[in-house]
């Protein structure tokens, strides 16, 4: 039993997670998985691919992976046009990565994420898979969670990892 005056263990964790519920309350996907889902999702991850990073340091496919790899995470940049971002070599395409990766961010519009999407649920290592906030692709992601694989629309991963760690 805690100590008279203080909160369950419960109570803390419910409130650590309400800044994470209220973005996703803001995303249009209400299919989206579940604060706590998300958070074991952060907790357990190493390696990042990063479809569509941008060669660009000032848009959001660049600053949001480099924010990612300053956290400790290993990002894995997939861009066919560029050799070398981040200081790694690029892959071309997600099927030119050969080790496992634990998640897959896709930075393209939503009109190519489909194909994505989808190459990212036939991975062997089945990785969660996450679109970049605008980013939809509704029939490839319910493909994919029918599938059993955890998918995220329409959220930021940097504006998810400051709602949990800061």
């Amino acid at each position: 039993m805690p100590p008279a005056g203080s909160r369950p263990i419960l109570d803390f964790v419910m409130d650590r997670l309400e800044p994470l519920r209220r973005l996703l309350r803001q995303s249009s996907d209400p299919e989206n998985p579940s604060a706590e889902q998300i958070s074991a999702l952060f907790e357990r991850l190493t390696r990042i691919a990063v479809v569509g990073l941008s060669r660009d340091a000032a848009k959001a496919a660049r600053r949001v992976p480099s924010y990612l790899a300053a956290k400790g995470y290993e990002v894995v940049p997939v861009n066919p046009n560029a050799d070398r971002i981040m200081g790694k070599k690029a892959a071309a395409s997600l099927s030119d990565i050969q080790d496992a990766v634990d998640l897959v961010v896709i930075f393209r519009p939503s009109a190519d994420a489909a194909v994505l999407v989808r190459e990212a649920s036939a991975r062997p290592e089945h990785p969660a898979i996450w679109l970049q906030e605008g980013i939809r692709a509704d029939e490839a992601a319910a493909e994919a969670r029918a599938a059993g694989r955890l998918v995220v629309q329409d959220l930021c991963t940097y504006r998810v990892h400051r709602a949990l760690f800061t």
